[in-house]
């Protein structure tokens, strides 16, 4: 733990929860001042390693509820897991999504501490200041990366005791719903068998990555259906989709991450460079021009990775905030195994978890998909495709639904987004929203979470 002497010095004092610090405000010293944070933002934090397995380490953090008038326990506990895979949510989606603090270390007006405990996982082992000790510690599918979670999610419930009657929520972005929808069934299942103590309340699939060829198929139609493919390019995407599918109908899953690598060149090609994670923006030039004489695999990492680790996220995370954490290993930088994350999970990458979705709604765990309009690599058609191609029993009734406008938080009377809810699923459309829907639209990515949670 830290104790608070004097304004944004912290001293170092016995921890009270095993290797657990945590401070009294949220202070990244002095050296904030000179990066912007002209007052203290109240609140509690810790943070910690869990080794999952031997030589894998995972590294959390942890922020509680910031409320005067509230106590913290009345609150969720939400957990945010990144995409990629390789993305480190205590980097991206903290600074630069739902945290505290922005990349500036300026208060956060939507940050989703106001109204939930929010606790941040580099996984799968090896991204942020997660890190593994050999090769052979790194995750090669969905299924190792849920049991990894699941030895942490115990130990962190075990230390933290008082979050285990806490409704706890997992919240995710892009491949990071594919590993929470794993990651809640294995939850789901310890609880039952009393592995794991914790009030599991849902899981909510942000831009999933649930069935990769579902949107890899779309990309063309959606693309020429809003003018940024020619029928020339709309042949060519379609091409190579076709043969992304046909590998994945093979199982030939390391294949089809190839091919995906190729269908994703043959958009950028025909479409002069759209932005796969917002449709009015496009890929900067220096990321076309490094692509040169990358490998297909090297090639996805640059594409999906590097978004995530802006030059100012790599030195905030890699200059202040280790400092602040102080139990970073030397030898540890944050985000510098991110290539071999994803490298290792190449080959798992494009297997659908449709049935794992299925799973949960059958087991009654409230499940929940959003998504954002102007997203590509996981577009609105194909999560929606997916979504046709589940056995669970109240689809037909979902379907007869109308789904309902929500306004615009910063504009009353003006459509922010819809939702669709029955039984215990929902289904939210957020307008003017890319793939990193917070980022984006933060005001309506705060109000969606307190709907999900409970709140409103």
């Amino acid at each position: 733990m830290f104790r608070k002497t004097t304004p944004g010095i912290f001293q170092r004092s016995e921890p009270q929860m095993g290797q657990c610090r945590a401070t009294s405000v949220l202070l990244l010293f002095a050296l904030t001042a000179s990066k912007g944070l002209q007052s203290p933002v109240g609140g509690k934090e810790a943070w910690d390693y869990v080794e999952v397995r031997d030589g894998a380490h995972m590294f959390w953090w942890l922020y509680y509820a910031d409320s005067q008038f509230v106590n913290y326990q009345e609150f969720p506990l939400v957990m945010w897991l990144q995409g990629g895979p390789g993305g480190s949510g205590t980097g991206f989606g903290n600074f630069a999504e739902i945290g505290p603090l922005t990349l500036d270390l300026k208060p956060r007006n939507s940050s989703w501490v106001q109204a939930a405990n929010l606790l941040f996982v580099d996984n799968p082992v090896g991204s942020g200041f997660s890190y593994c000790d050999k090769p052979d510690c790194y995750a090669t599918n969905v299924a190792t990366v849920a049991s990894d979670m699941l030895t942490l999610l115990k130990r962190f419930f075990a230390k933290v005791d008082e979050f285990q009657s806490v409704p706890f929520y997992i919240f995710s972005e892009s491949y990071g719903g594919k590993m929470a929808a794993a990651i809640s069934l294995e939850l789901t299942k310890a609880i039952a068998q009393g592995e794991v103590k914790c009030k599991f309340a849902g899981v909510a699939l942000g831009d999933s990555w649930i069935s990769p060829v579902d949107s890899v198929m779309t990309w063309g139609p959606y693309l020429h259906a809003i003018s940024l493919l020619d029928d020339h390019g709309l042949n060519e995407v379609n091409s190579a989709a076709e043969a992304v599918k046909h590998a994945v109908e093979q199982q030939q899953f390391q294949k089809a991450t190839e091919l995906w690598s190729a269908a994703e060149s043959a958009v950028e090609q025909n479409s002069n460079g759209v932005n796969f994670y917002n449709i009015l923006s496009q890929t900067a030039e220096d990321t076309w021009a490094s692509s040169e004489g990358k490998n297909l695999i090297s090639l996805q990492a640059l594409r999906h990775i590097r978004p995530l680790q802006s030059q100012s996220l790599n030195e905030l995370m890699n200059g202040p905030i280790r400092e602040k954490l102080r139990i970073i290993p030397e030898n540890v930088t944050w985000g510098g195994q991110s290539d071999e994350v994803f490298r290792y999970m190449a080959g798992d990458f494009m297997r659908p978890v449709v049935n794992i979705v299925d799973q949960l709604l059958t087991a009654g765990v409230n499940v929940t998909v959003y998504n954002g309009q102007l997203d590509l690599i996981v577009d609105t058609i194909g999560q929606e495709l997916w979504v046709q191609k589940l056995k669970w029993k109240g689809l037909p009734a979902f379907n007869k639904l109308s789904w309902t406008a929500l306004d615009d938080p910063t504009s009353p009377g003006v459509t922010g987004a819809f939702v669709k809810t029955h039984q215990n699923f929902a289904f939210y459309w957020i307008l003017k929203a890319g793939h990193m829907i917070p980022s984006d639209q933060g005001p309506m990515a705060f109000q969606m979470m307190k709907m999900i949670t409970q709140q409103v």
